[in-house]
């Protein structure tokens, strides 16, 4: 409760982006695998779940969809190469800009506890 007064939704908000980097680079990795179904956090989803209760477990498997694909291969996988690059490079771009936010607010307490 204390990191939430302090922090406000960057914390939660940087959790659910660590954990949906992780997602999407393990969609890219399993790109050739026969079967592998690519899914993905819906953030937005997560982070209601947070608002309302906290990061959990299964908040962030509620939040856990499967991708529809766009285009089927005959082998099963649903990973689109494309996609999953392009999804992954905005989510780390805004895991940045949560970082950014959140050294800023530890700088702000860090000069307020100094007394400058």
């Amino acid at each position: 409760m204390a990191n939430d007064m302090l922090f406000g939704v960057h914390g939660a908000a940087l959790e659910v982006r660590s954990r949906r980097l992780g997602m999407l680079a393990s969609n890219i990795a399993n790109a050739s695998t026969p079967g592998f179904k690519a899914r993905d956090i819906d953030f937005d989803a997560a982070m209601r779940q947070a608002n309302a209760g906290g990061i959990s477990e299964g908040a962030i498997n509620a939040a856990t969809k499967y991708r529809v694909p766009t285009q089927v291969t005959l082998d099963g996988n649903t990973v689109e190469l494309a996609t999953e690059q392009t999804q992954f490079a905005e989510n780390a771009v805004a895991y940045q800009t949560t970082l950014s936010f959140l050294n800023g607010r530890i700088n702000q307490i860090t000069r307020a506890l100094r007394g400058e």
